[in-house]
């Protein structure tokens, strides 16, 4: 008789596709000769909750400046709290990134070997790692360098967390800081999320995070206009994502039926007087002012089914995100695209307040732009990092069924060597 584990095809923690003789899954490291006998086939229908109607839409800053060729400002939207469209997924993976609450306070990372793999299992604390970051006694993926990120440019900050559910992390993020012409600093930040489905969407993201960056720390002191210089940055970092489809690393993983590399973008860009967006997908920016008694809003617009439903007037938003098809992106960056059309706008807003960029990783648990508000520190502008911190534990609390990734920019820029205490 044909044993269990040479009849799984897929990894039962995980669901990552296996090989014939796989001893060990290759994405979470589960035994594979410790599967139970399948169960008699008794199957239970399991009806989801259906998701309340979304709020109604709050809108903290004036519209923006229309721009020849760009897309005009959506109006501030939000709606309901976590998806209701998930697969089914494992609780958890038997090793998980760093809590973001507690950083500085894990214990001491493994000696680091030949390769860069570590010497001694950090699950098993015995068997040795090999080059590909697995332990040769009992299996383990071990953790990644892009597991947990965290970064600090002057007075901005990111957190990018791998989630409690997913075996790495897809999403990236960029920041920088320059001067404009007269001398005023400016704050740029991009975050990228890989389309899962995609082929090689770690390094889509990553690619594209660094292309668009570059491309508005090279425009924006030169004097360009941090709409069209925002415009410009998605376009190079489209061209990024699309040379990775020529690469031999994308020929050797892509299957006969996965399509190629791909990842959705956001970014701001941040001036003394002048908060720039831009995104392709349904990454997202927030708006929360310092002074709470004042209406938070959501900057930016989903490229995603459910929005064009309601924009085309076909389905109300309680009627479109209801529907299991609301979520599925209808813009992104990659060479099998359609055709790209970076969305921008430009906005003034009349008080402090703090910008959020994100993945759907977070605002998956704080939707709406009051549930947002609600999750940001009071501190935030004043301590970016620990509110980005703050907003990834947000997301692993709520269950961190995503990759989550955020940045924080305090509005208005604060003069560079300012930043969190």
């Amino acid at each position: 008789m044909m044993s269990q584990m040479s009849r799984l095809t897929a990894c039962p923690s995980c669901e990552w596709p296996l090989e014939s003789g796989d001893r060990f899954c290759g994405a979470c490291g589960y035994d594979l000769s410790a599967v139970p006998a399948r169960p008699d086939d008794q199957p239970t229908v399991v009806l989801d909750g259906v998701p309340p109607a979304p709020d109604s839409a709050l809108s903290a800053v004036p519209p923006p400046a229309d721009r020849a060729g760009s897309s005009p400002a959506p109006a501030a939207a939000s709606g309901t709290g976590v998806r209701f469209d998930r697969p089914a997924e494992p609780d958890e993976y038997p090793l998980q990134a760093p809590d973001p609450r507690t950083a500085g306070q894990a214990a001491p990372v493994a000696p680091v070997g030949p390769g860069g793999a570590s010497a001694v299992c950090v699950a098993c604390r015995a068997g040795r790692v090999d080059h590909d970051g697995y332990c040769e006694n009992c299996g383990h993926a071990q953790p990644r360098e892009r597991d947990h990120m965290e970064q600090e440019v002057g007075p901005i900050a990111a957190v990018s967390d791998r989630g409690l559910r997913h075996h790495r992390n897809e999403d990236a993020f960029a920041l920088g800081t320059s001067t404009l012409p007269d001398g005023s600093p400016v704050s740029v930040a991009i975050v990228c999320d890989g389309v899962s489905s995609a082929t090689r969407p770690d390094d889509a993201s990553l690619a594209a995070s660094r292309a668009a960056s570059a491309s508005l720390l090279a425009a924006l002191p030169q004097g360009a206009h941090p709409q069209q210089a925002m415009h410009e940055a998605i376009v190079a970092a489209a061209h990024a994502v699309n040379a990775l489809a020529a690469e031999p690393a994308t020929a050797l993983e892509q299957g006969p039926h996965q399509n190629a590399p791909a990842c959705t973008l956001v970014g701001a860009i941040v001036t003394p007087g002048l908060l720039t967006v831009g995104w392709v997908g349904d990454s997202r920016v927030y708006w929360v002012p310092v002074d709470r008694s004042a209406p938070a809003a959501r900057l930016t617009e989903d490229d995603s089914w459910a929005a064009q439903m309601v924009a085309a007037g076909l389905m109300n938003e309680a009627e479109a995100y209801a529907d299991e098809r609301a979520h599925a992106i209808t813009g992104w960056l990659g060479a099998d695209s359609y055709e790209l059309e970076p969305h921008t706008a430009s906005f003034k807003p009349d008080r402090p307040g703090v910008v959020v960029v994100c993945s759907d990783g977070l605002w998956n648990y704080a939707e709406g732009a009051e549930e947002m508000a609600e999750a940001v520190p009071a501190d935030a502008a004043t301590r970016p990092l620990h509110g980005a911190r703050v907003l990834v534990g947000h997301a692993l609390d709520g269950g961190g069924h995503d990759n989550v990734t955020v940045a924080v920019l305090p509005f208005p820029v604060v003069p560079q060597g300012a930043g969190s205490a």
